[in-house]
């Protein structure tokens, strides 16, 4: 009896569940910095992204292992909960399974037994976050000093319309019967006589969900989400900064397996409708090629063409010298200032280069709008 007693107790303490590795699946060491961390999330999310790997269900579940490592990771509090108490410490708020009053955790006696499904199966209705998507919109310098609203197009996963998601026909979805409805199998392995071992796998039937289709649906194919074209309209504000990143909350691919994630738009300046300009934080900069004539006699005027259709006027009278690389400073004609209240503008700068008789100095030859 008491070796029977020994037995059922070895048993129960060699019951383990196989925590996921973040650092594994990563693929870097638990020494890794920030940047070899987001590397390695870039590279491996592209890989695995499901736009790549149409129905494959293995691919599709490495891709949500994947979010899930980064978000713990690239957080410095959670990636510390992490190393000391593992994926459990991050659901029971930092106490790992180290007793307390919290029941979380992995409990040998109660998972062996089948008390701990419920909490398992709470966990699992809680359903990860989905990776952003970044896409990008070229505006003209002209747009960003004026303000434009742009309209664009693209092509995301969406929840499929005929079956609402759900990836059956008849819109039902059945427990299944392998894991029923645990989306996890128990494999049991004997270590040594009267010594086992139970390892808590996810169920290859449902592939984790606890829930199987009898009917798929034609649309989908009975993944519960087709390929389609979204359309946007984004307001870009007088001076908005250069590579600003417009975000739309949960506007990324849909799915119900995940919460989606944020459409990230970033807004690049484009060479187009620049008028000679360039940019430099809220100042605009510009080069004037002058004669030599001009620049030691004077006596000329120019009228500049500006985003606002009002020209900007630059002129000399005779017998006023310029010289080569002399710079002037317009107030107020630079970009708008979005962040103050009031309308404010930065500067015009312009730079002025003398083109010398029978020939284009270096400077000369790249008078064009530089990004």
């Amino acid at each position: 009896m008491k070796w029977n007693i020994l037995a059922l107790f070895t048993v129960l303490l060699t019951v383990v569940t196989c925590e996921i590795d973040y650092y594994g699946v990563l693929g870097v060491s638990k020494q890794a910095s920030e940047k070899e961390i987001k590397s390695a999330y870039r590279n491996l999310s592209k890989k695995y992204h499901p736009d790549k790997n149409p129905g494959n269900e293995e691919a599709h579940q490495k891709f949500i292992e994947i979010g899930e490592a980064y978000e713990v990771l690239s957080d410095d509090e959670k990636r510390g909960v992490y190393d000391r108490y593992g994926a459990d410490g991050l659901k029971n708020g930092g106490q790992g399974g180290r007793g307390g009053g919290g029941g979380g955790g992995f409990d040998p006696f109660g998972d062996f037994f089948g008390f701990g499904r419920h909490q398992q199966q709470q966990q699992r209705n809680q359903k990860p976050r989905g990776s952003d998507t970044e896409v990008a919109v070229d505006v003209s310098l002209k747009d960003f000093y004026l303000g434009e609203t742009f309209q664009f197009t693209v092509e995301m996963q969406n929840l499929c319309g005929t079956c609402s998601g759900t990836g059956s026909k008849d819109n039902k979805t059945h427990t299944c019967s392998t894991c029923n409805g645990s989306g996890v199998r128990i494999v049991k392995r004997q270590l040594a006589p009267g010594m086992f071992q139970q390892i808590q796998t996810t169920c290859d039937q449902c592939h984790g969900k606890g829930k199987t289709i009898q009917h798929k649906c034609s649309t989908c194919n009975g993944q519960g989400v087709v390929r389609g074209k979204r359309q946007y309209d984004i307001f870009v504000e007088p001076g908005t900064s250069r590579d600003h990143v417009h975000v739309l909350s949960g506007e990324s691919n849909h799915s119900p397996d995940h919460v989606s994630g944020d459409l990230k738009i970033l807004v690049r300046e484009s060479g187009k409708e620049s008028y000679g300009y360039r940019r430099r934080g809220d100042n605009l900069y510009r080069t004037e090629a002058l004669t030599l004539k001009e620049a030691v006699a004077g006596g000329w005027r120019r009228e500049l063409m500006f985003f606002d259709d009002e020209n900007i006027t630059i002129s000399r009278p005779s017998g006023k010298s310029v010289m080569s690389g002399e710079i002037e400073v317009i107030k107020g004609r630079g970009m708008p200032r979005p962040d103050h209240h009031a309308e404010e503008f930065g500067d015009l700068v312009i730079d002025y280069v003398v083109v010398m008789p029978g020939g284009v100095s270096n400077k000369a030859k790249y008078l064009r709008d530089e990004l």
